[in-house]
């Protein structure tokens, strides 16, 4: 008698690893705290002396996201002072999601938001014509917040209607839900991939030259926060 190896077959399918590497967006007006976000979440570490990032900077984040999931995490800081120059579309190319940053204590750098979100959807899209996932960032919840941030329910209002796809007060002088913005937008990202089909995959996985990052068989992605 012939035994059926169906069951076995799916089984290893749904075992292979997959290896990811995301191309991120880390941008926003000048002083909200970026690369000081991206230093708490890359290196556990904060530095009260503050040095404006000049160009781009750039950080690598390995994350094991589920047992047969590895997400390599390419972050780009851009300077604030870049606004939206030329060279932002260079800066953008290839990117698969982005964290907007504003100080909360400040409401210049909300209203500047919107901006940076419009220039963002004009020059950078998924595989399927679709804008890339943005979760927004209200940086240094530590000091006293602006009055208009004290209902949250404004900030929920604000995503909805400017297509962001969540957003989070931080501090990354105290360690405030840096870990689980990060989680909400490469979960984000990933149901993206998910829902793709594997149609599109190779501008979703990226090597640091830029070409196609595929090391993969297909595997489920266990999240979302």
């Amino acid at each position: 008698m012939t035994k059926s190896h169906s069951s076995s077959s799916s089984q290893n399918l749904e075992t292979e690893s997959k290896e990811y590497l995301f191309k991120i967006l880390v941008i926003g007006d000048l002083a909200t705290g970026k690369t000081s976000f991206i230093r708490r979440y890359v290196h556990h570490l904060f530095n009260s002396h503050y040095r404006a990032t000049i160009g781009v900077d750039f950080a690598l984040k390995v994350i094991q996201w589920d047992p047969n999931t590895l997400i390599r995490l390419q972050l780009w800081d851009i300077a604030g002072q870049e606004r939206f120059g030329s060279m932002t579309r260079v800066y953008y190319k290839d990117a698969v999601g982005a964290l907007i940053c504003f100080d909360a204590s400040k409401l210049q750098s909300f209203d500047a938001v919107k901006k940076w979100k419009e220039d963002l959807d004009s020059k950078v899209t998924m595989a399927d014509g679709s804008p890339i996932p943005a979760v927004l960032v209200a940086n240094k919840c530590d000091l006293t917040k602006h009055e208009k941030f004290n209902n949250p329910s404004y900030l929920d209002e604000f995503c909805q209607m400017n297509g962001f796809n969540g957003w989070y007060f931080t501090s990354a002088k105290d360690n405030i839900n840096i870990e689980e913005t990060s989680s909400l937008l490469i979960s984000e990202i990933l149901s993206k991939v998910r829902s793709s089909g594997n149609q599109g995959l190779d501008a979703d996985c990226l090597s640091l030259d830029g070409t196609s990052y595929i090391e993969a068989k297909k595997a489920p992605c266990v999240c979302r926060i």
